[in-house]
C-alpha cells in the first residue's frame, strides 16, 4: 500500500484523487492550499466549486496539513502553473528524498519558459532534495475521469523503472497508463495543445466549420511538434496520447476550458470577462501562449497559429482577421 498525496484541489486534482481511491490499495490524501478550502471540501464531502456532483469516498482524506505531504510516498502535483513555484517554495521544507513526484500540471512558466518539471527541480535541488520527478499527461477531462470512464494517458520519467512502478500504482480498470522516458515531449504536448485549443474555439466562435477545425488541429500538431523537438523531445511522443490525443480532445470537447475561451473570443467577448466567468477555474492556454512564443523565439521555430492567438488574447486583434492572415500565408510544402 502506498501513501499518495494529490497536491491541488481543483477539478483535475480531485478527479485523480477519486480515481486512485476507486482503484483501491492506497492511502490517498487530497491536499488543498489553505485550511478554509480543505474544511469546505471535507465538510461537504464534495468539491462543490471545481468538481460538483461527485461524492468523495470516506477513505479519501482532505487536508491542508503539511504533515500529510511529508508522510506520502508519491506526490502528484496538480497546481496551476502560475502558482506552482510559490506553492513548492512553501512545500519544500516538508519534502524528503525518496519520494516520487508526478507533475500533472499542463503549462509553461511565463517568465522562465520552464516546463513544470524544470520549475520543480530548480526549487528542490538547491535544498538537497533529489526527488524523482516525472510528468502525467494525455486526453483526460476531469469529469470523465471522476465518472470512471475509460481513459488512457502517458506517464514519463527519465528512469523507465520508476515509470513502470508508478504505472502499476496508478493503473486501474478505468485509467490506463502508458510509460515513456520522454519527459520533455509529454510535458510540452500537454501544455502547447491548449494554445491550439484556443484557436479551435476561435474558429468555432466566428462560425467556421469542420474543414477549418481539421486544418487547425493538423497544422497545430505540426507547430507543437516543431517546437517540442527543438526543445529535445522525440517526434513520436507528439503523435501519441500526450500530443495528438490530448490535442483532439481539447480542440473538440465541450468540456475544454481553453476551447471555451477561444469560442467566446470568436463571438466578440472580452478576455477578462471570459476568464471571470470561469469561476476560479484556469484556462492554462491563455498564459502558455506567450510562453510558447518565447520558447519558439529562443529556438528559432515558427509558430504562426500561436502568434495569431497571442495577438487576439493580448492585443485585441479581430479573430476573423487573424484567421484570414493564417490562410493568406505564403504557400509551403506540407512536410
Amino acid at each position: 500500500m502506498s501513501r499518495i498525496a494529490v497536491l491541488g484541489s481543483g477539478a483535475w486534482g480531485t478527479a485523480i484523487a477519486l480515481s486512485l481511491c476507486h482503484r483501491g490499495g492506497h492511502e490517498v490524501t487530497l491536499w488543498a492550499h489553505c485550511d478554509e478550502l480543505a474544511q469546505q471540501i471535507d465538510n461537504a464531502r464534495e468539491n462543490t466549486q471545481f468538481l460538483p456532483g461527485f461524492a468523495l469516498p470516506a477513505e479519501l482524506a482532505v487536508t491542508a496539513d503539511y504533515a500529510a505531504v511529508s508522510a506520502s510516498d508519491i506526490l502528484v502535483a496538480v497546481i496551476p502553473s502560475e502558482f506552482l513555484r510559490p506553492a513548492f517554495l512553501r512545500l519544500r521544507s516538508h519534502l524528503r528524498n525518496g519520494q516520487f513526484l508526478v507533475s500533472a500540471t499542463k503549462g509553461v512558466e511565463d517568465k522562465t519558459l520552464y516546463r513544470m518539471s524544470q520549475v520543480l527541480s530548480e526549487i528542490l535541488e538547491p535544498a538537497g532534495l533529489l526527488l524523482s520527478i516525472g510528468a502525467l499527461s494525455g486526453p483526460s477531462f476531469a469529469a470523465e475521469v471522476a465518472q470512471g470512464q475509460p481513459t488512457a494517458v502517458t506517464l514519463a520519467f527519465s528512469d523507465p523503472q520508476i515509470a513502470t512502478l508508478i504505472q502499476q500504482e496508478f493503473s486501474s480498470e478505468s485509467l490506463r497508463l502508458y510509460t515513456s522516458t520522454d519527459v520533455i515531449g509529454v510535458e510540452l504536448g500537454g501544455a502547447l495543445k491548449n494554445v491550439i485549443a484556443i484557436a479551435a474555439g476561435v474558429a468555432a466562435g466566428v462560425g467556421l466549420g469542420h474543414n477549418s477545425a481539421a486544418a487547425l488541429m493538423t497544422r497545430g500538431i505540426a507547430e507543437i511538434s516543431r517546437l517540442a523537438v527543438a526543445c529535445g523531445a522525440r517526434r513520436e511522443t507528439l503523435a501519441g496520447l500526450s500530443g495528438v490525443g490530448d490535442l483532439v480532445l481539447t480542440c473538440t470537447g465541450s468540456l475544454s476550458r481553453n476551447r471555451t475561451v477561444g469560442e467566446q473570443l470568436g463571438k466578440g467577448r472580452k478576455l477578462n470577462e471570459i476568464l471571470e466567468s470561469l469561476g476560479g477555474k484556469v484556462a492554462e492556454g491563455v498564459r502558455t501562449t506567450r510562453a510558447a512564443l518565447g520558447l519558439a523565439r529562443k529556438h528559432g521555430v515558427e509558430m504562426p497559429i500561436a502568434e495569431q492567438m497571442e495577438l487576439i488574447l493580448n492585443e485585441g486583434k479581430d479573430p476573423r482577421e487573424a484567421i484570414r492572415e493564417l490562410m493568406l500565408r505564403p504557400g509551403k510544402e506540407e512536410h
